[in-house]
């Protein structure tokens, strides 16, 4: 085997592997988008677990508190402890799309009520949410790729957008939660 088909071999592995991580994440999205707006809500009466949205923004805030601590591991060059707390924030964010996809095939889209206070506020966010969860599936997906097969030139480079990215994402699903429910309570 020459040199340059052992060289070529990675970029047609990772060309792959991201191939196979955007049509995982594109799937994930068609569906989530299917199982919110489509799919009929299989406990109308939204009675069976209920705690499922507080469990979901506990999980997030889960999440961000463990990119944060990662991130401060990475700055302090504490590789191992950067990466088992950034394996935590996945297994969290993991955690929180069982328990989402669970809440939406119980319960259906939950909206926020036509008059309440701060409406103006939390469409936008909810927006910038949904859109950038989109965006952080497969950067997040890509990035933990890279860490595990050991290329951390480009982990680093995607990483610089994945973390804020998936940090935003985690912090307006706890904050997105909260003005429901304080809207829901007025």
């Amino acid at each position: 085997m020459s040199a340059t088909a052992t060289r070529s071999q990675p970029r047609a592995n990772t060309r792959q592997a991201i191939f196979v991580i955007l049509a995982i994440s594109a799937a994930a999205s068609l569906f989530l988008f299917w199982l919110i707006y489509e799919h009929p809500a299989a406990d109308v009466s939204k009675t069976k677990l209920a705690f499922l949205p507080a469990l979901n923004a506990t999980l997030n805030g889960l999440s961000a508190t463990a990119l944060l601590v990662g991130y401060t591991f990475i700055r302090a060059r504490k590789i191992a402890a950067h990466r088992a707390s950034m394996i935590t924030a996945f297994g969290f964010s993991t955690l929180f799309l069982v328990s989402y996809i669970l809440h939406h095939y119980l319960h259906g889209d939950v909206r926020y009520p036509l008059h309440a206070a701060w409406r103006s506020v939390y469409l936008p966010l909810l927006a910038s949410h949904i859109i950038l969860a989109i965006v952080a599936l497969p950067l997040v997906l890509v990035t933990l790729f890279f860490s595990l097969t050991s290329r951390f030139p480009q982990h680093r480079k995607v990483a610089r957008w994945t973390f804020p990215i998936w940090l935003y994402v985690s912090v307006t699903g706890v904050a997105t939660y909260v003005m429901l429910r304080l809207a829901q309570g007025s």
